[in-house]
């Protein structure tokens, strides 16, 4: 098994990080969060030569999810998450569009499947433990490699902020309960890739991150 690494592309007029997740030996791999721009992910994917395996979703709003039903139909594969309680939002995609004023190809997403608390996914020999963490989004769900020591939060967790809670379906008191609760006792020192801006470690965040301490 070669290592796990990750590649970001920024997407959409959001900035947001498409991240790609791939083994360094058998080039298998996953994409995360394909927000837009899918002909600059594919171009990546071909550029690098990866075999992506599936796309994964933490979380049903249009930055995040808006070119994977675009992406899922280029490469074939499936889209798996977010958690359930995003199925209003990811049937929504279209008019979210619309209300940003974006002309990128957005449709709405229908995952093959949804994902749960305590589920397991991957690829090649690398496993991630489904984490469903709510808050920014009612189906938020993180993707957790304990092996690793790596997390993907998309936007539950930032290097000194939290994700926003003011959009449909936000909650603070319930993010930072999934902050406090589900990933920070997984251990000061994994580290995570977000859904925007440079990533980090939980202990950072545990102790400089205003939102908690």
């Amino acid at each position: 098994m070669g290592q796990l690494n990750a590649g970001i592309i920024p997407v959409t007029p959001f900035q947001q990080n498409c991240t790609i997740l791939f083994d360094t030996d058998d080039r298998s791999g996953v994409v995360v969060d394909p927000g837009g721009d899918v002909a600059e992910i594919v171009k990546a994917i071909e550029d690098n030569k990866l075999s992506i395996a599936a796309i994964w979703i933490t979380h049903g709003h249009i930055d995040h999810a808006g070119g994977a039903m675009e992406l899922k139909d280029k490469l074939g594969v499936e889209i798996l998450g977010p958690h359930e309680a995003d199925r209003p939002l990811l049937a929504n995609l279209e008019n979210q569009a619309l209300r940003f004023g974006i002309t990128d190809t957005v449709r709405n997403c229908v995952p093959d499947r949804f994902l749960a608390e305590g589920e397991t996914v991957g690829f090649g020999e690398h496993n991630f433990e489904v984490l469903h963490c709510p808050g920014h989004a009612p189906g938020h769900v993180v993707y957790f490699n304990r092996a690793a020591k790596f997390a993907h939060v998309g936007d539950v967790l930032f290097r000194g902020s939290i994700g926003r809670t003011d959009l449909p379906g936000g909650d603070h008191a319930a993010l930072i309960r999934s902050i406090k609760e589900k990933l920070l006792p997984l251990g000061d020192d994994i580290g995570f890739l977000c859904g925007h801006g440079p990533g980090g470690r939980f202990g950072e965040e545990r102790l400089s991150n205003p939102f908690l301490t």
